[in-house]
């Protein structure tokens, strides 16, 4: 009675037709199509309401859980995937009683519906690892690690086997042999080499710890200096300083070379290396009217007794000739300047004094003498970092003077034309 009932149900509207006049062919393809804009009206008016309940569900579990479900599966498509897989699993034998008439359509509808659902299935799937995902980055030990790479080993192979279940069906089932898997096999080693080679590097980097999202690297093979916001299976998205991105190779990152600032940030020390030139010729021996002007310098002064003592000693038990100032010990204009530089570096609360610090000579150039600064910062942010530089720098660049000591700089024009107007003068 059932089938009967069914069987007059998908022929109504053709016989409907066929009493309207329209020709037995034209009243068969309009059913047809009126069957189908039922079908898919029912399955879409169907999932869009359950959809709606179960996100109402969702958000109630939420609330009366500590995880917030809904949260870490937003915009994953996870409701709209389990609705519509559930719903087509369900409609198998409404397809067959609605086209009960037309077994043909039926059929194909049937085969249509299941490569569907092994598609959903996947997707699906590929929603949930989205959502733990989600949710683990959320974890701030996790934070930090390739989450997204290894979501996406596992999507590939989801769909490696999915694409090869859903082959399998429309084939009939006799696809799937050992010549074929290792045919298969043969294939994906060869469309996803870069795909397995970022994923072992996302494994050792991850054990390893090489690099971490929020490190700032320096990858000049690529031309990237910035900060790394994304690691996924491939590649390595860098944001650069001056806010433009740089993709690299996962795999680049334990093949070749580059430099990470995390221990900057780890030590909170961020190093000063600075000099600056003096010229040769300001450089000389202090005479005891200099030490005397130089005694007036606090930072400098406890320096120049205990120092000048050790000399007179020493000299006096060489008997050194002081008539010429060469013969003995002396002091010199540069070396007490670097003394006070080093009693100044030691008064500034900004700097790091658990790493190294001096100021030391560096070897003679065409430019003059570099007197170079040692230090670090203990703050690691840019603009403070280079603002306790500045500072250290200009003071510097400042005191040089009051030590008879000239600080190289190439003539400007007006220095050429200023000499120009001597020589014209004289």
């Amino acid at each position: 009675m059932d089938f009967l009932y069914s069987e007059n149900l998908s022929v109504w509207f053709e016989k409907f037709l066929i009493d309207l006049g329209v020709s037995e062919f034209l009243a068969t393809v309009l059913n047809i199509i009126a069957l189908l804009i039922v079908y898919v009206a029912f399955l879409l008016i169907i999932g869009y309401l359950l959809i709606r309940v179960f996100r109402s569900f969702l958000k109630i579990i939420s609330k009366s859980n500590k995880v917030n479900f809904q949260k870490y599966l937003n915009d994953t498509g996870f409701a709209r995937y389990l609705v519509y897989l559930v719903l087509l699993m369900g409609v198998s034998n409404f397809t067959s009683i609605l086209f009960i008439a037309h077994p043909e359509i039926s059929k194909i509808l049937v085969v249509l519906i299941n490569s569907t659902i092994i598609i959903l299935a996947i997707l699906f799937v590929g929603s949930i690892l989205k959502g733990i995902e989600n949710y683990l980055t959320s974890i701030p030990h996790l934070k930090e690690k390739p989450l997204q790479s290894y979501r996406q080993v596992i999507i590939i192979f989801v769909w490696c086997i999915g694409l090869m279940a859903l082959i399998n069906y429309i084939a009939g089932g006799n696809l799937i042999t050992f010549a074929g898997l290792g045919a298969a096999s043969a294939v994906i080693l060869l469309v996803f080499r870069d795909t397995i080679l970022g994923f072992v590097a996302s494994i050792q980097i991850s054990v390893n710890d090489i690099v971490r999202i929020g490190d700032w690297i320096e990858f000049p093979k690529y031309g990237a200096d910035g900060f790394v916001i994304n690691i996924s299976l491939v590649t390595v998205t860098i944001e650069n300083w001056d806010k433009t991105y740089s993709t690299v190779p996962t795999y680049s990152l334990i093949s070749d070379s580059f430099k990470n600032w995390r221990g900057i940030y780890d030590n909170q020390a961020r190093r000063i290396k600075r000099a600056i030139y003096i010229k040769q010729s300001s450089i000389r021996f202090v005479k005891e009217e200099d030490l005397e002007r130089f005694r007036k310098i606090e930072r400098v002064k406890n320096y120049i007794d205990h120092r000048q003592l050790d000399i007179d000693r020493f000299n006096q038990s060489i008997e050194a000739d002081k008539s010429i100032i060469v013969n003995g010990r002396n002091q010199t204009n540069i070396g007490i300047f670097k003394k006070y530089i080093e009693t100044y570096l030691k008064e500034q609360t900004s700097l790091n004094f658990d790493f190294l610090c001096l100021v030391r000579n560096l070897a003679p150039t065409e430019y003059g003498v570099p007197l170079e600064v040692y230090c670090f910062s203990k703050r690691t942010p840019f603009v403070e970092y280079e603002a306790i530089q500045g500072m250290i720098m200009d003071h510097i660049t400042a005191a040089a003077s009051y030590f008879d000591l000239e600080i190289f700089e190439l003539p400007s024009g007006k220095d050429l034309k200023n000499l120009n107007e001597n020589s014209s003068n004289n």
